[in-house]
């Protein structure tokens, strides 16, 4: 990978250096961290915690929750800011579904998450992969809530639709990032595309919760944020994360700036009066972070 250089962005001023406070986590350890990572390894099994190189893989492990990430650790496309590797994925395995329950029981869970890497080489982007844990999942704990973090399928509603059959709790789809940026941020992705992927999930199932989330601190403003959340409510979305984008290697887009917290929190009371009904919002939120939680204090009922 070449280093990324965001036109978009404005790169006069000097970049950040160093984290603030507000951003230094431990390094991860812990008993219940050790039992879930030899619990993955076991079963063969890869995590977006792992692969994204998430700051609150300790405090999460050490809870007990972590979101799966389906279909390998090799992603087709070529985001500027994830740490995911990019390349030719191996073959599907679809005896994965059936790992990912047995380990959602052995961990007893309330709430699963459910991720995957862009298989843009599938036909159905690999939706039945998701399709057939939700239903694994079910047979084992059916009072365990799921929610899903889809890709966007390349826009085929036939995808969608073979997931949305399958009634996770919440169908969660990133923006990441406002439309000025995408070109940069998101190059094999459009972000009225996104919005679509959300809006039809609540048409292919109007009983769903859906969620999304963006990154700051890549260059874009504070109005553009506040436009992408009120697109999103336009779409009837749910649930929102905002986070503070983190550089994973000098490889990838660089951090144009880091947001303080009174702004994350300015966003949540934004977000709240637009009429969100969950907002989550600091500088190491994403996607996942506090999904459990979010799901309990909205009193979201297993399907």
């Amino acid at each position: 990978m070449n280093l990324i250089k965001p036109d978009d962005i404005n790169l006069e001023n000097e970049l950040p250096k160093r984290k603030p406070e507000w951003l230094k986590v431990r390094l991860p350890a812990g008993n219940g961290y050790s039992r879930l990572k030899n619990l993955m390894r076991e079963q063969g099994l890869h995590t977006v915690c792992e692969e994204a190189m998430c700051p609150n893989i300790g405090e999460c492990w050490n809870r007990g929750t972590a979101t799966f990430l389906l279909m390998g650790d090799t992603c087709t496309r070529s985001c500027g800011f994830c740490h995911i590797k990019t390349g030719r994925p191996q073959r599907l395995d679809e005896d994965e579904p059936r790992r990912v329950a047995e380990s959602v029981l052995a961990m007893n869970l309330s709430h699963c998450v459910l991720t995957s890497v862009n298989r843009d080489e599938l036909p159905n982007g690999g939706a039945h992969i998701f399709a057939n844990t939700i239903r694994e999942i079910r047979r084992r704990l059916p009072n365990c809530t799921i929610e899903v973090l889809i890709p966007d399928f390349k826009g085929s509603l036939s995808a969608l639709q073979e997931v949305m059959e399958a009634r996770p709790e919440i169908l969660n789809h990133n923006t990441e990032t406002v439309p000025r940026l995408y070109r940069t941020v998101r190059p094999q992705a459009n972000y009225q595309q996104s919005l679509k992927v959300l809006s039809n999930a609540k048409i292919l199932d109007p009983g769903t919760t859906t969620k999304s989330g963006i990154m700051v601190g890549l260059g874009e403003t504070k109005e553009e944020v506040l436009a992408v959340m009120r697109d999103m409510r336009e779409h009837q979305l749910d649930i929102l994360t905002i986070g503070q984008y983190l550089r994973p290697s000098p490889l990838h887009l660089p951090v144009y700036r880091y947001v303080h917290p009174s702004e994350f929190q300015e966003f949540h009371d934004a977000g709240m009066e637009m009429g969100f009904r969950w907002v989550e919002s600091g500088p190491l939120v994403r996607s996942s972070y506090h999904a459990e939680g979010q799901a309990q204090a909205l009193a979201i009922p297993a399907r």
